[in-house]
């Protein structure tokens, strides 16, 4: 990934985003081409790894992976309009761009087609969505019988992570100006996610 160092991000802020993110991106490199599949991770910060998993029925688990795998995080992401920067009423130089957050996570890629691990890992993201929900569900809820039948309809996947490479394009680049004008704009917008994103990368 191409990184300015102007939008490098920080190993705390990667953390985060880690550990925050909702639903990320598994590509794999097969001998049949390129694999993808869209699915939520659990990011261990002590063991390096992202866990997850994928339908039994979705073959991208069984096709022997060539090299790393990679996993595409993301944050809050947003268009951006030059009529948000006073600068362009000074001269006009300015165009549109996309501010985002993205992480790229590189690493081996092991398959735990094992019911005790994959209820970990089903009972770990589960409370990692319901924590602080005013009726939150949880895995003992429904009937055990049930849920073993949901167990053995997926198989666990978790990413030995090798190198992460992080991009926070949130406006670093602009006056302080532009960059109020972007907050109030992306606001004015309803976009607070990235609004707020703008704002702590500012204060970094």
């Amino acid at each position: 990934m191409y990184v300015p160092e102007h939008f490098a991000a920080d190993e705390q802020a990667v953390s985060e985003l880690l550990t925050e993110h909702g639903a990320a991106d598994l590509i794999t490199a097969t001998s049949d081409g390129m694999v993808a599949t869209m699915l939520p991770f659990v990011y261990d910060h002590g063991a390096r790894t992202l866990r997850g998993h994928l339908a039994r029925n979705n073959d991208q688990w069984r096709r022997p992976v060539i090299g790393e795998a990679l996993v595409i995080v993301r944050g809050p992401d947003a268009y951006v309009s030059p009529a948000w920067y006073p600068s362009k009423a000074e001269h006009g130089r300015a165009v549109p761009t996309w501010n985002y957050v993205t992480a790229h996570v590189y690493g081996r890629l092991t398959v735990h087609d094992d019911p005790v691990w994959v209820e970990r890992l089903v009972r770990d993201l589960t409370e990692r969505h319901e924590v602080g929900r005013a009726q939150a569900w949880s895995v003992d809820d429904a009937p055990p019988r049930f849920i073993a039948g949901q167990l053995r309809a997926i198989v666990g996947v978790e990413l030995a992570i090798t190198r992460v490479e992080a991009k926070f394009k949130l406006s670093q680049n602009r006056s302080a100006a532009d960059i109020d004008g972007v907050i109030s704009g992306l606001t004015a917008d309803g976009r607070d996610d990235v609004a707020g994103a703008v704002r702590r990368a500012r204060t970094a």
